[in-house]
């Protein structure tokens, strides 16, 4: 029983510890929440299901391969090929926003009048509503793509130190014990996600970057492409 105790207290610190070590684990949804604007809640609610998934995945794995008796060598090679697969994903999604952004930058910027400076002061003004008006209209229709995205990618990305913890109280026959290591890891794994994104979320709000909007879009796929980058070749 003490193990037991034991193993709960490392499920909760692993927990903790892996996602603050992993940056991919809330950086990508404080760049997207400054980059789209989204709300506080929505930024929570989203990080919170793309959490969820990225836990119940090695949670449904652990339990499958335990229950079929497959050797945790085997888990854990799976779970690298899973890590692989997210890393390559985050890589391209980071990529492709990259390119949306340049993309949009360069078509708001053909939309434009080029010598715009020298209209009336009114007009420049109702340009301006158009055009945030038109970008809120594209932003609340294309918002839910981001968010499967990152949904998609969270579930393929594997806790790799939750299999080897859930195999001991598997060999000790105590299911109860391998529902409170899955638990526990998960919650603390989600809660260190939403705690951290929720810090810099607050902390993004505090950036003026008001004339620098027209360059957010490509920052955040550059940030969220270098991550894929760290993962796949510099081994974050």
């Amino acid at each position: 029983m003490k193990e037991l105790y034991l193993l709960y207290g490392t499920a909760a610190s692993l927990g903790f510890f892996h996602t603050i070590l992993g940056p991919d684990h809330y950086v990508p949804f404080i760049v997207l929440s400054k980059a789209r604007n989204w709300s506080r809640s929505k930024t929570l609610w989203i990080t919170f299901i793309s959490g969820l998934g990225h836990v119940s995945s090695s949670v449904l794995l652990g339990f499958v391969g335990i229950a079929l008796g497959i050797s945790i060598h085997k888990l854990e090679s799976l779970e690298a090929f899973r890590g692989n697969i997210a890393g390559w994903m985050l890589l391209v999604f980071g990529l492709i926003y990259f390119f949306y952004g340049i993309f949009r930058y360069m078509k708001k910027n053909g939309h434009s009048h080029p010598f715009r400076f020298l209209l009336p002061e009114k007009i420049r003004k109702a340009q301006h509503i158009h055009a945030d008006s038109e970008e809120s209209i594209k932003k609340s229709n294309k918002a839910g793509i981001t968010s499967w995205m990152l949904f998609l990618i969270f579930v393929f990305g594997p806790c790799e130190v939750l299999i080897p913890m859930l195999i001991f109280p598997a060999a000790q026959h105590s299911t109860i014990g391998i529902v409170m290591v899955a638990v526990i890891f998960g919650l603390a794994t989600i809660l260190t996600m939403l705690g951290v994104v929720y810090l810099g979320y607050k902390g993004s709000k505090q950036l003026k970057l008001k004339q620098k909007s027209e360059y957010i879009h490509i920052a955040a796929g550059f940030v969220i492409a270098f991550l894929g980058v760290s993962i796949q070749f510099l081994g974050w």
